[in-house]
């Protein structure tokens, strides 16, 4: 696979905030802790060990062995889970939804940019053990951002009445989203792969989270990534004291809206990514997982007949610690309680919050992460590559919104200058002479002189815009031919990685797709990557 890179501020499609943090910005020093530099992770490394008890390990590594009962397990998983009870043994982590049958392909990308730092680690820190660990969402309840994965431009829905954790949903209804992908993926070996895989992920397992895990883990399992469920009575017994923090005394509200004050106080103006609750955890059982509200020392359940004392709200944490579900704020904290973790892996987004939270961190004294982006890419096949040699297009231009792309294009390949910049020039250097003149005459003229000015720049800006779309219409064949192939490879003129699902990729490559992404991925390269695949 050929590789180039292009930088993330030349993509058009990353924050500023983002781009800033990547550049090491020193307004942005105090939201986090460590930068992702490899000699950096030494200090991450001596703190995490310091706060991490070993009977953590033993609660996690108990846990985790429930989770694998049933789930076949590379000798390399099974490595890494017996290494997680030492203490010479960390973490890199990554989270995400889970989307059907992966849902984009930067899901690929966000687990396989774990993996490859975990080894790098290892190469850099000999004498530890580094795990990868996928967490998997199973506590989240928006169904609709994760019940469809797009196929050469369909969608493919499951279509169901749901409630609560999308973790605990059975998986029935999916034979249908079965047979609509085999209507679709045509003939081969490669579409029976996809077939026997989707077929034994969601119809022979009776949750989702059971059809995540298996998911997960045929596709990277051989890489020994552990593959984790908070949705556990046990873990969450260990984030006890922390919830207790959040109930009863908001510490992570005041603690986060301090930090985004903070940054929106900066003259950049980022922006904010997501705000804190008084309280940042939900009411969670079967079919239910519904905001807790504080009203006049009592607690109630969002949406529901439910409510507590504090005495009783305590008791119910202490007794049934399962019911509560952190929301976005708190999640991460729980991650870091629960696991030897160095660094969280994200994209962009992910990034933006984490880096609301380093206060609230502090306050709960608990390490934060090391913060790294997660690779992104596009892959571009061979019969893109031959389009784009003869159409004359360069990979940057495709990151061109669509109608500055075209625009481009067109002046680049017409036989007729459509650019009237000297003819603006020139207007110019005229109306200085008559601003001298009105000057030295009648300054009341100044305004009629500026008037004149903007309506023949006016008329200009006309011309030109005439005489592009002139040549569009004369061009469009060739017009056609570029829209067509950015509209594959930035489908719905976003990032393919948002939109395409590996299914597609996986019909071409079969089984060098994971290997020949682990072998091409830099997860310590700060910038977008372009895969070139094919013979």
């Amino acid at each position: 696979m050929d590789i180039d890179c292009i930088p993330f501020t030349k993509t058009g499609y990353f924050s500023k905030l983002i781009c800033d943090y990547l550049d090491e910005k020193k307004t942005l020093h105090p939201f986090y802790n460590r930068f992702f530099h490899l000699k950096d992770f030494k200090g991450q490394l001596e703190e995490k060990a310091t706060h991490f008890p070993l009977a953590h390990r033993e609660v996690l590594y108990d846990a985790l062995q429930r989770q694998y009962r049933d789930t076949k397990t590379s000798k390399k998983t099974k490595d890494h889970l017996r290494q997680l009870k030492e203490p010479i043994t960390f973490t890199a982590v990554t989270g995400h939804q889970l989307n059907l049958f992966t849902g984009p392909l930067y899901f690929l990308y966000k687990i396989i940019s774990t993996i490859n730092l975990t080894q790098e680690l290892k190469t850099a820190y000999p004498k530890f053990n580094f795990v990868p660990v996928y967490w998997m969402a199973t506590e989240d309840h928006d169904f609709d951002e994760i019940n469809y994965f797009n196929f050469k431009g369909k969608k493919l829905q499951w279509n169901k009445e749901v409630k609560g954790a999308v973790g605990r949903l059975a998986t029935e209804g999916l034979q249908e989203v079965y047979d609509a992908l085999a209507n679709e993926i045509g003939p081969g070996k490669n579409a029976e792969a996809l077939k026997s895989l989707f077929r034994k992920a969601y119809l022979e397992h009776d949750t989702l989270t059971e059809a995540t895990r298996y998911l997960a883990n045929e596709l990277f399992g051989g890489y020994g990534l552990v593959i984790l469920d908070g949705d556990d009575a046990a873990l969450k017994r260990l984030l006890v004291p922390y919830a207790k923090r959040d109930l009863l005394e908001n510490l992570a509200f005041s603690m986060v809206s301090e930090t985004i004050a903070a940054l929106d106080g900066l003259p950049e103006k980022y922006g904010i990514q997501v705000n804190p609750r008084e309280i940042n955890y939900f009411y969670l059982k079967d079919g239910l997982r519904e905001r807790i509200i504080e009203k006049d020392d009592h607690f109630f359940v969002n949406e529901t007949n439910l409510q507590f004392s504090k005495e009783a709200l305590l008791t119910e944490l202490e007794t049934h610690p399962e019911r509560f579900s952190p929301n976005v704020i708190a999640r991460p904290l729980y991650q870091e309680v629960i696991l030897p973790n160095l660094c969280y892996i994200g994209g962009g987004g992910e990034i933006a919050y984490w880096l609301e939270l380093k206060a609230m961190f502090d306050a709960m004294q608990v390490p934060f992460p090391i913060l790294l982006l997660r690779n992104s890419a596009l892959l571009i096949s061979k019969k893109q590559q031959k389009k784009l040699g003869k159409l004359n297009l360069s990979v940057e231009d495709l990151f061109l919104e669509q109608h500055a792309y075209i625009n481009k294009k067109i002046r680049e390949i017409s036989n007729i200058d459509i650019d009237f910049s000297p003819q603006k020039q020139h207007l110019e250097k005229q109306f200085e002479a008559l601003y001298e003149l009105a000057e030295k005459t009648d300054p009341s003229f100044l305004g009629a002189v500026k008037a004149q000015e903007v309506k023949q720049k006016n008329g200009l800006d006309k011309l030109e815009k005439r005489l592009l779309k002139a040549q569009k219409r004369k061009l469009a064949d060739h017009v056609e031919r570029m829209t067509d192939l950015q509209n594959q490879l930035f489908p719905n003129q976003s990032l393919q990685e948002r939109n395409q699902n590996f299914a597609e990729v996986y019909l071409e490559l079969g089984t060098e797709l994971i290997p020949t992404l682990v072998k091409s991925l830099k997860p310590l390269q700060t910038e977008f990557m372009i895969l070139k695949y094919g013979k």
